[in-house]
């Protein structure tokens, strides 16, 4: 497993051929680091908000309480801003469409201009991947931090494997592939979450 320098990145981006990094738009040359392409911040957000019911729900119940609940849809132009409070945890994507061929996966971090100002993002989109990008925005300064939508917010560096990945079996259904907008956690879609409260109820 190695990291994929520029010049392969720069062969691979947009190419058309089976093994291309497909990202749009790519809106400036400047993305396109040593080791990395840059993103930026989309228009649609997902903001937590408190609501009255106790707890988000990690598996499905009568009273199942859906983490969607607990968010609010927001929406802004590009160049308009989006203001991120502290201990604040909003959901975004980035502005891009990406697809990943099944040699490469790829790490997201927030660039280190957005690490300074107490915003963290660390995520990992396996290869074979399709949609924008899903960017779990928390603020742990003090202060309200000003968001420029469309600003690269986050650098994607892409790790190349020995060999394909394989998709999927019948246990690999995966569950953030192809969306464009921002998505609430699917945990309770998690098949262990459901053996987990079998082995409960056979206890009782």
């Amino acid at each position: 497993m190695s990291l994929v320098p520029k010049s392969e990145i720069s062969r691979r981006l947009n190419s058309g051929e089976d093994d291309q990094i497909y990202i749009d738009p790519i809106l400036s040359s400047s993305q396109v680091g040593e080791i990395s392409i840059d993103l930026r911040l989309g228009c649609d957000f997902l903001v937590s908000v408190q609501t009255r019911k106790p707890s988000i729900s990690l598996h499905k119940s009568d009273d199942f309480r859906d983490p969607a609940m607990f968010f609010q849809e927001s929406r802004r132009d590009l160049g308009e801003q989006f203001v991120l409070y502290p201990a604040q945890a909003v959901l975004a994507t980035s502005l891009e469409y990406v697809g990943l061929p099944y040699d490469l996966y790829a790490d997201v971090v927030s660039r280190s201009s957005y690490n300074r100002l107490g915003i963290t993002l660390n995520s990992m989109f396996q290869p074979g991947f399709r949609g924008c990008i899903s960017l779990e925005l928390f603020n742990h300064s003090n202060s309200p931090v000003e968001l420029i939508v469309g600003s690269r917010i986050v650098q994607a560096r892409f790790h190349k494997l020995a060999e394909d990945a394989k998709y999927f079996g019948p246990d690999e259904q995966r569950k953030y592939v192809g969306h464009v907008r921002p998505t609430t956690s699917k945990a309770a879609e998690d098949h262990d979450i459901s053996v987990l409260k079998e082995i409960l109820n056979r206890k009782r």
